[in-house]
């Protein structure tokens, strides 16, 4: 009953385990490039808070715009 059951599974398989390894570098290659993303988000997001502070202070005035003659 056992062997039948990890014959089921996958036991030994070789193309199984390459699978499986294959598909874990994977996940581990994804993971790590969320990470990178993650801290290019906040780097950005960092500066984008920074420009907004700088030109909180800035007073732009902009005339009225006068209606084009035709």
């Amino acid at each position: 009953m056992a062997k039948a059951l990890l014959g089921y599974v996958g036991g030994s398989d070789p193309r199984v385990l390459s699978e499986m390894r294959r598909l874990q570098q994977r996940v581990q290659d994804l993971e790590s490039e969320l990470v990178r993303m993650q801290a290019e988000n906040d780097a950005l997001s960092a500066a984008a808070r920074h420009q907004d502070s700088m030109l909180e202070g800035i007073d732009i005035d902009v005339p009225q715009a006068e209606p084009a003659l035709t």
